[in-house]
């Protein structure tokens, strides 16, 4: 049938020989007077007051259908195999590759039989859509839904009914159904996502939103009025020009969801560090002002607490680096459940360091003593060995009005320098004078208040349980 016609650029699923006279049949076409006579009456219908139906030629319609579906389908494969555990490309592809099948099939019919290209290939068509919609339940690491399939089942469940099979104008309401429904599964597999984040999906959600009014409104307004073929055909390729377009403009939404989100992927990771999974330097210093801000709304006081593992390069050198590894690994992981909305990184090395807004010196001391108690109790396990190790903290306060990263973060470090001194594993606290006291030339090995570790208290308790008796 390399000469025949069909209406529409775009739905080549309204089965184009459908449009041709009822009693001039496939054979009858392939004869030249009779195809002639059939050009004569397509011109005249092209001015009637019904509609303009678009001539377009059969080969060519298929081609750039096909070569538009095929090609997005071999760029998201690519993209599928350069990141495999992206399935959301894969899924996408396999949307495309289905629908342009679907496509293809319906655009045979005359050359392989009926059922293949009205019944088969419209299904797979919808398929198509199910691909999509698992697509985008990927793209969120969600587990593919039951109704990603209820297009392709609504077309199938309702095109081998007697008085839908033999009516053309009925197949493409139940078509449009089928389409409508897609288009509701694309949404909630939009919806599905994280809205607060990513403001492009609202806008992707609204698209497939309006494709599905736009296919319902069209299989309501066809079951209403009951069309002849061609004004179905002329409804239905208006309608599809219609979907066509929104789906351009979805696809465009989804490329920009894909760039935003690869974009913050790449804003995370200049600002996490790679072995531990914390905020690095950068990325915990952008906070402060945040931090800043949160103590002086809630009348806090902002605390700077440096942390600093000891004795770290011997666990190096004793047990291997990969042990090391680990051990900045676990602290991390542990000390980042202790301090308020995680705002705790990797300064460098075996240093680490947290922002809090507190209450008061007690409130920041408690943080630190509760890590260091904490991380001092469980010894790190290697797998090959358990690793003893303990950390010295400092902690240096001030006003929300008056403080300042640089001076905390240095009286800080002041702080950590008199816990080293102390013999390790305790934590010394520099008040708000002292934090904001200048840096003397030689850090003091006495300067700052000495918090009494747990083993401390409990002792002294015990010495006053002993000299009471003694009493």
């Amino acid at each position: 049938m390399k000469e025949g016609l069909f209406y529409s650029t775009v739905l080549i699923h309204v089965y184009p020989t459908e449009s041709l006279p009822a009693d001039i049949g496939l054979k009858q076409c392939r004869s030249a007077a009779t195809l002639r006579k059939w050009r004569a009456s397509s011109a005249r219908m092209r001015t009637d007051r019904q509609g303009v139906a678009a001539v377009f030629n059969f080969a060519t319609g298929l081609a750039i259908w096909c070569s538009e579906a095929m090609t997005l389908a071999l760029v998201l494969f690519v993209a599928w195999r350069h990141n495999v555990r992206n399935e959301a490309y894969l899924y996408w592809g396999l949307g495309f590759l289905l629908t342009g099948i679907g496509f293809a099939m319906v655009a045979l019919r005359g050359e392989i039989p009926s059922v293949l290209s009205v019944e088969a290939g419209n299904a797979i068509a919808l398929l198509g859509q199910s691909a999509w919609v698992a697509g985008f339940l990927a793209l969120d690491r969600k587990r593919i839904e039951w109704w990603a399939l209820l297009p392709p089942a609504i077309w199938l469940a309702g095109v081998f009914l007697p008085w839908v099979n033999s009516d053309y104008s009925n197949r493409v309401v139940l078509y449009n159904l089928a389409s409508a429904t897609g288009a509701t599964a694309l949404a909630m597999a939009v919806a599905a996502g994280d809205m607060r984040r990513e403001r492009t999906r609202i806008k992707l959600m609204g698209v497939f939103i309006l494709q599905g009014c736009l296919c319902f409104g069209s299989a309501l307004t066809m079951a209403l009025t009951m069309p002849s073929d061609i004004e179905a055909t002329n409804l239905g390729g208006a309608s599809a020009m219609a979907s066509a377009f929104l789906l351009t403009i979805a696809f465009a939404f989804t490329c920009r969801l894909i760039m935003e989100r690869s974009e913050r992927h790449l804003r995370a990771l200049t600002l996490t560090d790679s072995l531990t999974g914390v905020l690095n330097r950068r990325g915990l210093l952008g906070y402060f002002d945040g931090i800043q801000e949160r103590a002086h709304n809630e009348q806090r006081q902002v605390a700077v607490i440096l942390f600093d593992l000891d004795h770290f390069k011997r666990v190096n050198d004793r047990f291997g680096h990969q042990s090391g590894d680990a051990v900045l690994t676990a602290f991390a992981r542990m000390a980042r459940q202790y301090i308020p909305n995680n705002i705790f990184g990797r300064m460098g090395g075996e240093e680490f360091a947290a922002f809090a807004a507190v209450a008061d010196q007690t409130e920041a001391e408690a943080i630190a003593e509760a890590i260091r108690t904490e991380f001092c109790r469980l010894p790190v396990s290697t797998g090959e060995a358990i690793v003893p190790v303990t950390v010295s903290i400092g902690i240096a306060l001030a006003s929300s009005i008056e403080a300042n990263i640089d001076k905390l973060i240095s009286a800080a470090d002041r702080a950590l320098y008199a816990a080293k001194a102390a013999g390790r594993n305790c934590t010394v606290t520099f008040g708000e004078a002292e934090a904001a006291a200048p840096a003397p030339a030689t850090p003091s090995s006495t300067a700052g208040e000495l918090v009494p570790t747990v083993d401390d208290q409990v002792e002294a308790l015990r010495r006053m349980r002993t000299l009471s008796r003694a009493g």
